[in-house]
């Protein structure tokens, strides 16, 4: 079976987590973001944020992580497969710091191609900071720009998915799946 890998995108703390948590409630195949576990791996040995003192490293990390969940996917005999933000993802927050990068960030990001984008957008009524997301809500709206141009830039349609609940969006999600 050809696997399709359906990509959730945006700023922090537009929902994407959650979403991810409930479809694999649901039964499909999810990967999750892991951007939060370098984190807290990096909080463990002192470095109390790791993208903000070392952001090539974090990225590459990032990058390295989420390489590994397109490989697994491979391996998977299911429809659709999710991915919790992807690899162009790495491209843009190194583009909304400034810091430079490798090649090897553009050569991931054309080499590992996902086939359905969805994007959500900025929404202040559910954001929150915590522990490992430290972006104001202004600031995640300038990494939400950022997201926008790194996929489009790496040719990506986007989807935008409508504010709304939960139930709601993957109802959005699945029924474009169905659709296509």
């Amino acid at each position: 079976m050809n696997t399709k890998r359906i990509l959730i995108i945006g700023g922090p703390g537009t929902g994407k987590s959650t979403l991810i948590t409930e479809l694999e409630q649901q039964g499909h195949t999810c990967f999750h973001e892991i951007s939060r576990e370098v984190t807290a791996a990096a909080q463990k040995q002192g470095i109390e944020q790791l993208f903000l003192t070392q952001p090539l490293l974090f990225s590459e990390l990032l990058l390295k992580g989420r390489i590994q969940q397109f490989e697994d996917a491979k391996q998977l005999n299911v429809a659709y497969t999710f991915y919790d933000r992807g690899i162009p993802d790495v491209a843009a927050y190194m583009d909304y710091t400034g810091d430079e990068y490798p090649d090897m960030f553009r050569e991931a990001c054309e080499n590992h191609r996902y086939d359905v984008t969805f994007i959500l957008a900025p929404w202040k009524e559910i954001y929150a900071q915590d522990n490992e997301r430290y972006e104001s809500f202004e600031q995640a709206e300038t990494i939400q720009k950022y997201l926008i141009t790194a996929y489009e830039n790496y040719n990506y349609s986007l989807i935008n998915v409508p504010f709304g609940s939960v139930s709601e969006r993957i109802e959005f999600i699945l029924n474009t799946l169905k659709n296509l």
